[in-house]
């Protein structure tokens, strides 16, 4: 199996990404920094005679790794007690990708992808993070996407997810089974 990281902070070396590299040690898997992607806001056109419209952007970035991978890890902090605004603006975006004939397979190829989400907050994320669990659970769902697991931890200052002992533990978890289920040592 092969699995796609797409990175939604837009800080270099973040508690999300490093959180995401604790789930992935050892284990072959793509990252996709959100931040260095132009991904132009959704525009709405499912309604009109015309319909979406091709938009010239780096999206086709985001289809590829969707297409190319088996399992899609969302690593974002939580912003707001929701996810980062640039990875909710690439979520906006499979509206369209998901109608379009542009990307034939892609609708069904979603049903087959399982879907992890890692998130990082520094109020109360265990609690106040699971809105935005929830929020990505309805997303999952109306994708008919495989929602297998989720870690929130806690973090305010640069690396300090490195210090949530439980975070850390979830995620050497989360890595032994994908080592174990998906057999994707490097």
């Amino acid at each position: 199996m092969k699995i796609a990281t797409f990175i939604g902070s837009s800080r270099t070396e973040s508690n999300s990404e490093l959180l995401a590299d604790t789930v992935l040690k050892g284990i072959k898997h793509q990252k996709v920094y959100i931040k260095d992607l132009t991904i132009q806001p959704i525009n709405d056109l499912r309604h009109t005679k015309t319909g979406f419209q091709t938009v010239d952007d780096d999206y086709d970035q985001v289809i590829k790794a969707f297409m190319e991978n088996d399992v899609i890890i969302f690593a974002t902090p939580i912003y707001w007690y929701s996810m980062s605004g640039i990875m909710k603006n690439m979520i906006d975006r499979l509206s369209h990708a998901i109608r379009v004939e542009r990307y034939p397979q892609f609708k069904e190829h979603l049903k087959k992808v399982e879907a992890i989400v890692l998130a990082v907050g520094g109020d109360e994320p265990r609690i106040k993070g699971l809105p935005l669990i929830q929020q990505f659970q309805y997303t999952f769902d109306f994708l008919n996407m495989r929602f297998s697991s989720y870690i929130l931890g806690e973090a305010n200052q640069p690396g300090d997810i490195l210090k949530d002992s439980q975070a850390l533990s979830q995620a050497e978890l989360l890595n032994k089974r994908l080592k174990f289920s998906h057999n994707t040592f490097k």
